[in-house]
C-alpha cells in the first residue's frame, strides 16, 4: 500500500468524510489531500471513495482498506507505547462526548491530565449526537447510556442527578402548579438523541417553550427566564438559578466510558482513560456538593 504517510491519510479522509474536515489533522489543504488519495488510488488501481458534493463515502474496497489500516496504526501505536515505556503519555487523544459533559466537566478534567503530561494532546469532541467509534470519529465517548452492539469496552463512570432549575430573583414554586404560566426550556423533541435525555417525558410534563439540541444554550435560556431540567454539575457555572421541587422532582442519570475493545491492549490508552475515569467522577462529585450546600459555586 505504500508507506504510513500514504495510510495516514486515507484513514483521516475514511473517518473525516471530507477532504475538508480531514485536512486540519492533517497539517495539509484540503486540494493536497486529494491529490494524495488520488496518486494512491492510482498506485492500486482501484477507487477507494465514491466522490460527491456531499463528500467521500468508501466503496467496498476502500471499507475493507479501513480495516486493515486501522489495525496497522493500532500496531504501530502499540509499538511506540512500549518503546516509551511509563513516561508521560503523548500524542493525541480525541474524546467524543455529549456537550453537558464536554462543556462542564471535561475542561477542568482534561486540563489536570494535561498537567501531568505536557507532552498530550487533547481535543473534545462535543456532539448532540451518539459518537461513531466504529469510524473513530473518537479515540473514546461518553455517553449517557451503555451500547449494546460493536466491538467496545464499557465501563460506567459515575451517576449525575438533575433537578428543575430557574432564576433566584423570582417566586419560589411550591408545587408543580405553580409553575404554570412558566416558559419551559428542554431539548427540541425531534432531536433527542437517547432516551435517558426525554426528561421531562419521564415526568409526564408538558411541551417546551423555548427549546435546543444543545444543553449549555438551555442552561444559557434559564438565565434569561423560564424553567426547566438541569444538571446539578452545570449549576456552579449559572449563579442566577437555583434548584426547585427538589423533593418533587429529581432525576438520576449515569455517565459510561465506551472504547475500541482492540484498544484494551493500549496502554497510553488505558493509562488515559484510567486518569479520566477519576477525573470525571471526582468533578462530578465536587459540582454536585457545592450546589448541595447551596453555595454558588466557583469556577476553578
Amino acid at each position: 500500500m505504500g508507506d504510513w504517510d500514504d495510510l495516514r491519510v486515507f484513514l483521516a479522509v475514511a473517518r473525516a468524510e471530507s477532504l475538508t474536515a480531514a485536512a486540519p489533522g492533517l497539517r495539509m489543504d484540503p486540494a493536497t489531500v486529494g491529490r494524495r488519495i488520488a496518486r494512491l488510488e492510482d498506485r492500486l488501481g482501484a477507487a477507494l471513495f465514491v466522490k460527491s458534493p456531499q463528500g467521500y463515502a468508501l466503496t467496498d474496497r476502500g471499507l475493507r482498506m479501513r480495516e486493515h489500516a486501522a489495525r496497522a496504526e493500532e500496531a504501530l501505536t502499540q509499538a511506540v507505547e512500549e518503546g516509551q515505556g511509563a513516561a508521560g503519555l503523548t500524542g493525541q487523544i480525541r474524546i467524543g462526548a455529549p456537550d453537558g459533559c464536554a462543556n462542564f466537566l471535561l475542561p477542568r478534567v482534561c486540563a489536570a491530565i494535561r498537567a501531568d503530561n505536557p507532552g498530550l494532546e487533547v481535543q473534545v469532541l462535543a456532539l448532540p449526537r451518539v459518537v461513531n467509534l466504529s469510524k473513530r470519529e473518537a479515540d473514546m465517548a461518553v455517553t449517557v447510556s451503555p451500547p449494546d452492539a460493536g466491538r467496545l469496552t464499557v465501563q460506567k463512570i459515575t451517576d449525575y442527578h438533575l433537578h428543575l432549575a430557574m432564576r433566584r430573583d423570582g417566586p419560589v414554586p411550591q408545587t408543580l402548579g405553580d409553575l404554570r404560566g412558566q416558559a419551559m426550556v428542554g431539548y427540541i423533541p425531534d432531536m433527542i438523541f437517547d432516551r435517558e435525555l426525554d426528561y421531562l417525558g419521564d415526568l409526564g410534563m408538558g411541551g417546551v417553550q423555548m427549546a435546543s439540541n444543545s444543553v449549555a444554550v438551555q442552561l444559557q435560556m434559564l438565565r434569561a427566564g423560564g424553567v426547566g431540567i438541569v444538571h446539578d454539575f452545570a449549576l456552579p457555572f449559572a449563579p442566577e438559578l437555583h434548584r426547585v421541587l427538589v423533593s418533587q422532582v429529581s432525576l438520576t442519570r449515569a455517565f459510561y466510558l465506551v472504547r475500541h475493545a482492540a484498544d484494551r491492549r493500549s496502554d497510553r490508552i488505558n493509562r488515559f482513560a484510567a486518569a479520566l475515569l477519576a477525573g470525571l467522577r471526582a468533578e462530578v462529585a465536587r459540582r454536585e456538593a457545592e450546589v448541595a450546600q447551596g453555595g454558588s459555586a466557583t469556577m476553578a
